[in-house]
């Protein structure tokens, strides 16, 4: 299995381990990462046995690094060829990060059937240089006959975490962890694990607005910017507006949130979807062929999400946010047009086909 260079890419990987080894306990798997990256700690500490690849990405400007990239390509094909032959593997998986093309493009050129995971709606560059040689394809959004062969693609939907998949009981509970008043609206904000500078900012100049509305705020700031935004959010306590760097109960989050606020990576829209939360989309602007806006718009163009653009967050979206969470009927029709989009047993499916692959018989 290969998926890394961020959570995106890493968490499917491992939830589609994961539920192979539940479905087959002897079941042995190896993931091949970028040294230096994420993934060659994340994935130990899920259990797993990884080994990298001196792999990188190329810039998007000229630099003295891309003159290396052609070199570090070529190794990375060279060590996953060895690694096939020594692992000898029935098949092989690809979330999408930099490890993933070299390893399945060695497994496929010594005959391992691929299946690739594509979480987003717009195909990242390595999944469809794969695409060709893929045994199967799983997608998240419909039209993805655009980037890949038709009669590979199986729409699943995307892995994502266990916990979060009936939220509707925790609300008590929840509020009793974050320490909030059950009379009074909440608004979510999560920016993942880095933070979002353009959220942060936006949020840091509406604290005032939203205590002004009686809105209570869990404010998921990312490390780098939660000193800045505790100074900004102590004013502001009795109102129970608060700054974490971190939300370790993700679970909770969603079950005491009127709305949300959140980047539009796919993990992210496929959670809110599942938990059915009316949310405002700020897609990453640097984010790779843009891709973020396209999974917002595929919500957006079904009345599913309201977008925002991060240039517009220091005007616009504390605003949208107090609009949206006094507005009970436009949160409504947000959520009813949200749940024909959550797929809930993602993880599960992409399993069996794996197996499949395999030619394992469950």
């Amino acid at each position: 299995m290969s998926g890394g260079g961020t959570g995106g890419h890493i968490f499917p990987a491992v939830s589609i381990a994961n539920e192979i080894k539940k479905l087959v306990p002897e079941a042995e798997i190896l993931f091949v990462g970028a040294l230096g990256k994420m993934e060659m700690e994340k994935v130990p500490a899920a259990g797993y046995k990884i080994i990298g690849l001196p792999i990188a990405g190329i810039q998007r400007k000229l630099t003295l690094a891309n003159l290396k990239f052609p070199f570090l390509l070529i190794q990375s094909v060279l060590k996953a060829r060895s690694i096939v032959k020594e692992f000898k593997p029935d098949v092989v998986v690809g979330t999408g990060g930099y490890a993933s093309g070299p390893l399945l493009r060695a497994a496929t050129s010594m005959d391992v059937p691929a299946l690739i995971q594509e979480q987003n709606s717009y195909a990242g560059v390595t999944n469809k240089w794969l695409a060709k040689k893929a045994a199967k394809i799983c997608v998240a959004y419909e039209g993805m006959e655009k980037f890949f062969p038709k009669e590979k693609i199986m729409l699943t939907g995307n892995p994502v975490r266990q916990d979060i998949k009936d939220v509707s009981h925790l609300r008590e509970e929840g509020q009793k962890f974050f320490g909030l008043n059950p009379n009074q609206k909440t608004l979510l904000v999560i920016g993942g694990s880095l933070g979002a500078k353009g959220i942060n900012e936006g949020i840091g100049e509406g604290l005032q607005i939203l205590a002004d509305n009686n809105i209570q705020l869990i404010w998921q700031t990312g490390k780098v910017y939660f000193e800045k935004a505790k100074q900004q959010a102590s004013p502001y306590e009795t109102k129970n507006i608060k700054a974490v760097d971190f939300i370790s109960r993700m679970d909770l989050a969603y079950a005491i949130a009127d709305a949300v606020v959140s980047r539009a990576g796919a993990g992210a829209v496929s959670e809110l979807c599942i938990v059915k939360k009316a949310s405002i989309l700020v897609p990453l602007p640097t984010a790779a062929e843009d891709h973020q806006t396209q999974n917002a718009m595929a919500l957006v163009n079904k009345k599913a999400a309201i977008l925002v653009k991060d240039t517009e967050c220091k005007e616009k979206l504390v605003k949208e946010a107090v609009t949206l969470i006094n507005n009970e009927s436009l949160k409504r029709e947000l959520e009813n047009n949200m749940a024909p989009l959550a797929y809930h047993n993602s993880a599960n499916v992409i399993a069996k086909e794996v197996l499949k692959l395999a030619k394992y018989n469950l």
